[in-house]
């Protein structure tokens, strides 16, 4: 281009794009229901049809709400389960955040069907009903069975190690202990005279007694972790008598007090619980769930097997466990009621390269341990013990990705109640996948 000369484009007018840009002042009015805004194969859909079809009474006869007398009505504990399994299958642990998804997120809103709930309420539904909670998992399964889609010949059993809500610095010696105990009921007693001073406006009655129902608890929590902590060391010290090696003092957590530190899968030692779930190999169904403060899996077999039974009247054919399940007593105990156990043999492989045979039964075995021994030697043991990886780690692996990594309430019963509603929000998507192959086959 020539110097000064002009582009032919230049004398054009610069013309901006038209655009239809975002408006979100306008007011809107939607006349659709909230059956029309959900879509039709959303999973609340499945979980409410399933619901409604449970039998609620033990609830329900909780109700003091009743026709006739005064007194605000309940809330429908259909949808407060409801709630909480789709929570659950969402990974949702906090009510809290429940509570919120009340509010703000359709498939939630559609099982509350316009009733208000508030974070306490739902909070208290869970933490409340361990017992139900079993009871239903106990029916719902025994259903299954009826159906054919449960056996119960073969269950895998596993331990998984759970975060507790506490933190290590909580867990103190007695002396400590004893010292914030002093401090706690130095508090209580400070606000419940603060309370008794009318003259004192500064925080409202509301608040006055949330403060005190706090210290109350924290008092209350202290006074647990001393007798959890005598009782530690009493095991402590027979631990001592019956090895002959000393062991470190016991301490208690101040916040969970039933909490233990455990070594973690990432070697690390942190407070957990220890979630014991059994599952029944042939349909992927959780038949069985405990939680211990053990941070070992020994001893936790026959435990489980005597759940079973008293769930069901009757017991596995088989029990798949790790290596860490493998306790004599256990084995010898469930031999002699004829249950066969699967569980790898410990040192194994050392035994081997010392030049010994780990599956020929030793001079103190009981018959039911020496079978066990020349059983695990056998290929059609290695082919069945097989079967406890693909389904005892499947389903902690399912229960992590559900959000079970550290539990959000505080107790053994609160914790296991918690991992209840897991097994009955796993067994619920397991079972709509029974019914569909059953249905194609």
């Amino acid at each position: 281009m020539v110097a000064g000369a002009k582009s032919e484009f230049m004398d054009q007018p610069k013309f901006s794009p038209r655009l239809q840009r975002a408006s979100r002042d306008q007011m809107r009015i939607d006349e659709r229901s909230l059956e029309q805004l959900l879509p039709g194969d959303h999973s609340a859909r499945v979980i409410w049809d399933y619901v409604t079809h449970l039998d609620l009474s033990p609830l329900l006869s909780k109700i003091k709400a009743v026709a006739g007398q005064p007194g605000q009505p309940a809330i429908d504990p259909h949808i407060l389960l409801s709630l909480w399994l789709l929570a659950t299958i969402d990974g949702v642990g906090s009510a809290r955040e429940l509570d919120r998804l009340c509010r703000e997120h359709i498939a939630y809103e559609w099982l509350c069907g316009e009733v208000t709930v508030n974070y306490h309420t739902l909070s208290d539904f869970r933490s409340e009903n361990e017992a139900f909670f079993s009871r239903l998992l106990t029916e719902s399964v025994a259903s299954l069975m009826h159906q054919g889609l449960v056996d119960l010949q073969e269950v895998a059993q596993d331990g998984m190690r759970v975060r507790a809500s506490a933190g290590a610095h909580t867990f103190r010696r007695k002396p400590s202990l004893k010292q914030c105990l002093h401090v706690a009921r130095r508090q209580v007693a400070a606000l419940k005279k603060q309370s008794e001073d009318k003259d004192d406006g500064a925080v409202s009655r509301r608040q006055q007694s949330a403060r005190e129902r706090g210290a109350r608890q924290r008092q209350q929590r202290i006074e647990a972790a001393l007798r959890e902590r005598d009782q530690l060391e009493r095991k402590r010290q027979q631990m001592e008598k019956d090895k002959g090696t000393p062991a470190q003092e016991a301490r208690a957590s101040t916040t969970d007090p039933e909490a233990r530190k455990m070594k973690m899968a990432d070697g690390g030692f942190r407070p957990a619980y220890n979630a014991e779930l059994a599952t029944d190999t042939s349909s992927g169904i959780i038949v069985g769930v405990d939680v211990v403060n053990a941070g070992s899996d020994q001893g936790q077999l026959r435990p489980m097997v005597e759940q079973i039974e008293h769930r069901f009247g009757r017991t596995p054919d088989r029990m798949l466990a790790d290596g860490d399940f493998a306790k004599r007593d256990d084995i010898e105990h469930l031999g002699r009621r004829k249950i066969e156990v699967y569980t790898p043999i410990k040192n194994a492989t050392q035994q081997t390269a010392n030049g010994l045979d780990p599956y020929q039964p030793k001079a103190k075995d009981g018959p039911a341990v020496a079978a066990w021994r020349r059983r695990m030697g056998t290929e059609d043991a290695k082919e069945t013990y097989k079967r406890r990886a693909s389904t005892a780690e499947w389903v902690n692996a399912r229960f992590r990705n559900m959000g079970l990594r550290q539990f959000r309430v505080r107790g053994l019963i609160k914790v296991r109640a918690v991992t209840l509603l897991f097994a009955l929000a796993h067994n619920l998507m397991q079972t709509r996948r029974l019914n569909a192959a059953a249905a194609l086959s």
